[in-house]
């Protein structure tokens, strides 16, 4: 559980540096997950090789910047 110090009552940029946390550190794919319910073996695979393949073609994106 990610948490954030609310400093001289700014709740808006509490708030942001809590959503940057939680997507960095995977949180809501987690929850999403747990709601979702069970997944078959197969079905697991199948998501975690699309997620890998989505990795790959972002980093070779990021890699291949012309600057």
């Amino acid at each position: 559980m990610n948490k954030v110090i609310v400093k001289d009552g700014k709740l808006d940029g509490a708030l942001r540096i809590l959503k940057q946390n939680n997507l960095r550190d995977s949180s809501w794919k987690k929850l999403r997950s747990r709601q979702e319910g069970y997944m078959k073996p197969g079905e697991k695979r199948r998501a975690a090789k699309q997620e890998g393949i989505k990795n790959s073609h972002r980093r070779e994106r990021m890699n291949n910047r012309a600057y």
